[in-house]
């Protein structure tokens, strides 16, 4: 019997299955590319169908500030558009922040992104960023979420 309850405690000890505590990712800061699209293509015409866009900042760490220090969003052809950050924002841990794009501003095309560059103080949870595309027309309607890729440790 002791044997039996030494095994399924050491059991119960055990991370989940599919999990790891190295799956939590770490950083100080990072330059975030997040995919948008202004429009997906439909039907047989490829006709293209208009999105609203929301880029969703949230700072996943439960202890410790974060500061976004830039978002900009480039067009198809690389281009700059928007600056939407003109002074550091701070967000508190578990909080979060947004930027809204509507369904009939078309300038960023198929290929938009936003860069997003954050830091702290210390090494922290690495927050979520990501687009959620929205559209509806004529009783059809589209979502779906577009996760950001780090492609800079840091900020430069």
């Amino acid at each position: 019997m002791r044997l039996v309850t030494c095994l399924l405690l050491s059991l119960l000890a055990l991370p989940a299955a599919g999990w790891s505590a190295s799956d939590v990712r770490l950083s100080k800061g990072q330059t975030v590319y997040v995919p948008v699209y202004s429009n997906v293509f439909s039907g047989p015409r490829s006709l293209p169908f208009q999105l609203a866009t929301t880029l969703s900042i949230r700072n996943t760490d439960m202890d410790s500030w974060l500061r976004i220090t830039s978002i900009d969003y480039y067009d198809t052809s690389g281009k700059l558009l928007r600056h939407y950050q003109d002074k550091p924002l701070s967000l508190a841990p578990l909080a979060s922040t947004y930027v809204h794009i509507e369904e009939k501003d078309v300038a960023g095309g198929f290929g938009a992104n936003f860069i997003v560059k954050w830091q702290a103080d210390h090494t922290i949870n690495t927050p979520i960023i990501e687009c959620v595309m929205i559209g509806a027309t004529s009783g059809q309607g589209i979502s779906f979420v577009s996760p950001g890729q780090a492609i800079r440790p840091g900020i430069r």
